[in-house]
C-alpha cells in the first residue's frame, strides 16, 4: 500500500479497536485473554513491525518523521505510524511482549532470541505486501503472504526444537494468528488495466479469496482474527482529485465491498470444513473506518489530512 495512505488507515485502525471494543470479540476466537500464549501476525504495512528495514531494496519503508516518537527513543521503527500498531496493541492487552519482526531475528548469533520469540510470537507483515505474490508496485519491495508462511515455517521448527512435537502443537492451537491482508491486491487491479480486461470485480475479488483460503490452511492454525479491508476509495489517492469536495471514490470502494462480502463466505465455508477445530473473528474493517469518517465527534478532537502526503 503506498506510503501516502498509511497514517489515515493505521489511524482509523486504531480508533476502531478502541471505539468498537474487539477485544471481546476476540475472546470470543480464542478464549479467555490471558490463556492466548502466542501472537503470530501476517500482513501489510497496517501491521508491519519493521520487516521492510531488512529489505535492501526496498523503498516502502516507514522510517520518516514522525513515525515511532511514541516510543520510548522516540524514533522511527520501520512501523508505519506514529507507535504502536493494530498488532502490538492487542499482543499488549493479552499481557504478551510485541511480537518482534521476524528478519530481525535471523542469523546464527540470534537463535536464543529466536526460539524465545517463536514461543510468544513473531511479526511476519510486511509493508506493500499481498495475497498474491505481484500485489506489491515494484519486485523486492515488500513480503507477499506466500513468502511470509514460509518464514513462518521455520518458526514452526524452533518452536518445536522449543518445546518439543506434541507441547508445541498444543500451544499453537491456542495461539492467536491475527491476518491483516488484501487492500494491496485490490489497489494492484484498480491500477492494472491488464488485470481489469481480464476478469470482472467480482472475479477477480473471488480469486483474491480463494487462494486466501488456501493460505490459511498452510498455517495449520486454529484461531484467527482476520480484517476485512477498509473504504479504499476513501484514502487521499483514491479521491476524487476533481471533484471540490474530494469525495471517495465509489469504484474502488465497491471492490472492497465485494472483496469483504467473499471473504466473509469463505470464512464460514472453512469453518465448516474444519468443523469444530477452526475458531475467528472478523473485524468489519470498511463499516468501522465509514463510521469515523461519517461521525467524526464521536471520537475526539483528531484531525485527519485528507491531502496526498
Amino acid at each position: 500500500m503506498s506510503a501516502n495512505n498509511l497514517p489515515f488507515l493505521s489511524v482509523f485502525l486504531l480508533l476502531s479497536l478502541l471505539r468498537f471494543d474487539s477485544i471481546p470479540v476476540l475472546e470470543a476466537a480464542a478464549g479467555k485473554l490471558g490463556s492466548i500464549p502466542g501472537v503470530y501476525v501476517f500482513g501489510d504495512s497496517l501491521v508491519d513491525a519493521g520487516n521492510n528495514n531488512y529489505l535492501p531494496f526496498s523503498l516502502a519503508k516507514g522510517n520518516y518523521p514522525h513515525n515511532g516518537i511514541d516510543f520510548p527513543k522516540k524514533k522511527a521503527t520501520g512501523r508505519f505510524c506514529n507507535g504502536k500498531n493494530f498488532a502490538d496493541v492487542i499482543a499488549e492487552k493479552i499481557g504478551l511482549p510485541l511480537p518482534p519482526p521476524y528478519l530481525s531475528l535471523r542469523g546464527l548469533l540470534k537463535w536464543r532470541k529466536r526460539e524465545s520469540a517463536a514461543v510468544t510470537g513473531v511479526n511476519f507483515a510486511s509493508g506493500g505486501a499481498g495475497i498474491f505474490d505481484g500485489s506489491s508496485q515494484f519486485p523486492g519491495q515488500a513480503i507477499p503472504l506466500s513468502q511470509q508462511l514460509k518464514h513462518w515455517l521455520s518458526i514452526h521448527k524452533a518452536l518445536t526444537r522449543k518445546l518439543g512435537r506434541s507441547k508445541a502443537q498444543i500451544h499453537l492451537s491456542k495461539s492467536l494468528f491475527v491476518m491483516v491482508i488484501g487492500s494491496n491486491d485490490l489497489l494492484n487491479y484498480i491500477r492494472s488495466s491488464q488485470l481489469r480486461r481480464k476478469s470482472s470485480p467480482q472475479q477477480y475479488t473471488q480469486s483474491v479469496v480463494d487462494r486466501f483460503k488456501a493460505q490459511l490452511k498452510e498455517t495449520g492454525a486454529r484461531r484467527f482474527l482476520i480484517l476485512g479491508v477498509a473504504e479504499l476509495g476513501c484514502m487521499p489517492s483514491r479521491r476524487e482529485k476533481n471533484s471540490t469536495t474530494h469525495e471517495c471514490n465509489k469504484e474502488a470502494n465497491m471492490l472492497a465491498s465485494l472483496y469483504n462480502k467473499a471473504l466473509i463466505k469463505m470464512l464460514q465455508q472453512l469453518k465448516e470444513e474444519l468443523k469444530s477445530s477452526m475458531a475467528y473473528s472478523y473485524f468489519d474493517m470498511f463499516n468501522s473506518v465509514h463510521d469515523i469518517v461519517s461521525n467524526p465527534a464521536h471520537y475526539g478532537t483528531l484531525r485527519i489530512n485528507y491531502s496526498d502526503r
